[in-house]
C-alpha cells in the first residue's frame, strides 16, 4: 500500500493533469479501492440520494437536527417550498420569484428532512450557535452581504424556520470566519476585501462600528488565499487567527496582537482559495496549553493555474502543528498518506482522534477547479508515535469537492453532504455533477467488533442534562467489558462550509474513577470546565470512552 501510495505521488509530479488527466483518476480509482479493501476501519452509509438542496453550509442544533442550506441564486433547486412560501426578491441575480428551497431541516433520529424558507443570499457565509441554542447565520453575497439569519430549534415542527434582517451587520461579510467568545457574542472576522471583524449581537441596532485588523491586508496575495481565515479561541481568552500562511494571538478587547507567530513552513497558502483546513487540538484538563493543527491546501498560484491555464496541481500533503501557548512556538510538520485540498477536519468524540475526510488531491476551491477526488477519509492521532500518526479509512464512492460539509453527530458518526463546483445546479455532461445526498462515515469505533466496549449512558440520552462550570457531576452508563482507561469528553456542534468548522472545540474533561453500582452498570464523575473561556456557554455534547471506544453522547447545557 505504502509503495501504491508512493508511486502515486511520484506519477503526480511528473504528469501534467490537463494531459493526463483520465490515466491519474483512473490511477487515483485502482488506489481507493485497495484501500477500501486494504483497511480495517471506517463504514459508509447513503442516508438520502437527494435532499433537494446541496449542502455548503451545514450546522447540527440540540434538537438532534442538522440545519442545511446553499446559496439562493444558484436557480431552482429540487426541492419544493409549501404552498405560498415563494420566496420574491427582485434583488436576486437569477430568479426573481423562487418557490424552491435552499435550505432544509435534517431529522437524525428520523433519516427525514423538511423545506425551511431562507431569503437572502448566504453564499458563503458564517455562523455559530449562541448559548441559548439558535443558530445565528451572518453574512453572504448581495442581498444577503449583511444580513443575519436566526433559527431557533424547535424539534422539526412546520412553523419553525428562519427569521432574517438583512441589515443586522456593519459591513459586508463574504467569507467571513465567527467564532463564539467567553461572553455568549460572536465575532466575526474578515470576509472578502473587509480588513477588520465586528461583534454580534450588538447593543444598539444602529451600531455600525468595525474594528481594523491590518494582519488580514497583509495575508492578502493575489488569489486572496486569506479568506475564511482559521479562528480558535485559546485558554487565556484570546483569539488565534491564521490566514495564508502566518498567524497572530489577537487581544480583541484592545484590538491589539498580543503575538506574531512564525510562518508555517514552506511558504504555501492554507486557507480560501487554497482551503486546507484548521482544528484546536482537545484541550486536556485544567489546560495550560493550546495546540493548533492545520493540513492541507494548495500551493501558490493554484486558482490561477486551474482558472487561466486549466493546469491543475498536486494538492498539499502536508501538515502543521504548533502549541500556540508557547513562550517561543515553532511548527513541527508532518506528511499525510495523500495530499488534499477543500479537506474537513472534524474532532472525533474519543478525545484523540482527527477526521480529515472530503477534498481533492489536485487544484483548488472554485468553479470547476479541484481535481482528483479523494476519497479515503484519514485518522490522524495527535499522541501517536511520530511518523505512524495518520491512518487511511474506508473510502466512499461519492466525489465531494467544492462547497460540500461535514459535521459530528451525537450517535458518533460524521454526516457529509454537498459538492457543487458549478456556478449553477449541474446534474449532465459535467465530471463531477451537483451532489445532493447525504452519507454517513461510522468510524471504526462504531464496528460490530467493539460493541462489547461501547459504554451506553443510562438514563437514555433524551433531554439535556445542566452543568455548571467548574462543577462536578456524574454519569451512569452500562458497558459489557470495562476498560482500565475510562474517561468523559465534551463537544461543541461546529459550523461547517468551505473546509473549516467553526467553533469546533473538544474537551477532555477531569474525571473520577469509574466504579460499579448497585443494581448493575457503572458510575463516573467528571467536572465542568472551570470558566466561559474553556467552554462559552451553550449546548454541548458528553460522551464517556471506554478504551477508547466512545458512547453514544448526550446534551448538556452550561452556562
Amino acid at each position: 500500500m505504502k509503495l501504491a501510495l508512493a508511486h502515486h505521488d511520484s506519477l503526480l509530479r511528473r504528469c501534467r493533469y490537463r494531459n493526463h488527466r483520465v490515466l491519474v483518476i483512473s490511477f487515483l480509482l485502482v488506489i481507493t479501492t485497495a484501500v477500501a479493501d486494504d483497511s480495517s476501519g471506517g463504514r459508509w452509509d447513503l442516508l438520502q440520494r437527494s435532499i433537494g438542496v446541496s449542502a455548503m453550509h451545514m450546522q447540527l442544533v440540540h434538537t438532534d437536527h442538522v440545519i442545511i442550506f446553499d446559496r439562493t441564486d444558484f436557480g431552482q433547486s429540487n426541492l419544493s417550498l409549501p404552498a405560498g412560501k415563494c420566496r420574491d426578491d427582485p434583488a436576486d441575480l437569477v430568479l426573481t420569484t423562487d418557490c424552491t428551497a435552499h435550505s432544509v431541516e435534517y431529522s437524525v433520529a428520523g433519516n427525514s428532512f423538511r423545506p425551511l424558507t431562507i431569503l437572502t443570499d448566504s453564499w458563503c457565509s458564517s455562523g455559530i450557535v449562541a448559548p441559548d441554542g439558535s443558530l445565528i447565520q451572518t453574512g453572504g453575497f448581495n442581498d444577503g452581504e449583511r444580513a443575519v439569519r436566526t433559527f431557533r430549534p424547535c424539534g422539526g415542527e412546520s412553523d419553525c424556520d428562519w427569521s432574517e434582517n438583512s441589515k443586522g451587520l456593519a459591513v459586508r461579510r463574504w467569507y467571513a470566519t465567527n467564532q463564539i467568545l467567553p461572553d455568549g457574542r460572536a465575532i466575526i472576522v474578515g470576509g472578502r476585501r473587509e480588513f477588520n471583524y465586528e461583534f454580534y449581537p450588538k447593543s444598539n441596532p444602529s451600531d455600525l462600528t468595525t474594528f481594523p485588523l491590518a494582519f488580514l491586508k497583509k495575508t492578502r496575495d493575489l488569489e486572496e488565499n486569506n479568506l475564511y481565515p482559521f479562528v480558535h479561541l485559546n485558554i487565556d481568552g484570546n483569539l488565534f487567527i491564521f490566514a495564508n500562511n502566518r498567524s497572530i494571538l489577537l487581544d480583541y478587547n484592545k484590538n491589539l496582537i498580543v503575538r506574531e507567530y512564525p510562518a508555517m513552513p514552506g511558504g504555501a497558502p492554507r486557507n480560501y482559495p487554497s482551503s486546507g483546513s484548521s482544528v484546536l487540538l482537545p484541550l486536556k484538563p485544567s489546560p495550560t496549553e493550546a495546540e493548533v493543527l492545520v493540513c492541507g491546501g494548495a500551493p501558490i498560484g493554484s486558482y490561477t493555474q486551474a482558472k487561466v491555464k486549466n493546469n491543475f496541481l498536486e494538492a498539499l500533503s502536508t501538515c502543521g502543528r504548533i502549541k500556540i501557548t508557547d513562550e517561543s512556538p515553532t511548527w513541527a510538520m508532518e506528511t499525510m498518506p495523500v495530499p488534499r485540498v477543500m479537506g474537513d477536519m472534524i474532532l472525533l468524540p474519543t478525545g484523540g482522534d482527527v477526521l480529515i475526510i472530503n477534498g481533492a488531491a489536485a487544484g483548488t476551491a472554485g468553479w470547476e477547479f479541484g481535481k482528483n477526488p479523494v476519497f479515503t477519509p484519514v485518522v490522524y492521532r495527535p499522541d501517536g508515535p511520530t511518523g505512524e500518526r495518520f491512518k487511511l479509512e474506508t473510502g466512499t464512492t461519492i466525489p465531494r469537492l467544492y462547497h460540500s460539509s461535514a459535521v459530528l453527530l451525537r450517535d458518533g458518526r460524521v454526516l457529509v453532504g454537498g459538492s457543487n463546483p458549478h456556478i449553477y445546479y449541474n446534474f449532465s455532461n459535467v465530471e463531477f455533477p451537483t451532489e445532493l445526498s447525504l452519507e454517513a462515515f461510522s468510524p471504526e469505533y462504531l464496528s460490530a467488533a467493539n460493541s462489547a466496549s461501547r459504554p451506553a449512558i443510562t438514563p437514555s440520552a433524551a433531554g439535556t442534562t445542566e452543568l455548571n462550570y467548574g462543577k462536578q457531576f456524574t454519569l451512569q452508563f452500562n458497558v459489557e467489558t470495562l476498560a482500565d482507561s475510562v474517561s468523559v469528553t465534551m463537544a461543541a456542534p461546529a459550523f461547517s462550509t468551505h473546509s473549516f468548522s467553526m467553533n469546533q472545540r473538544l474537551l477532555i474533561l477531569e474525571t473520577g474513577k469509574a466504579a460499579a453500582v448497585a443494581g448493575g452498570g457503572y458510575e463516573i464523575s467528571a467536572v465542568a470546565p472551570a470558566s466561559t473561556v474553556l467552554a462559552p456557554s451553550g449546548y454541548y455534547m458528553v460522551f464517556i470512552v471506554n478504551g477508547g471506544i466512545p458512547s453514544e453522547g448526550i446534551w448538556v447545557h452550561i452556562q
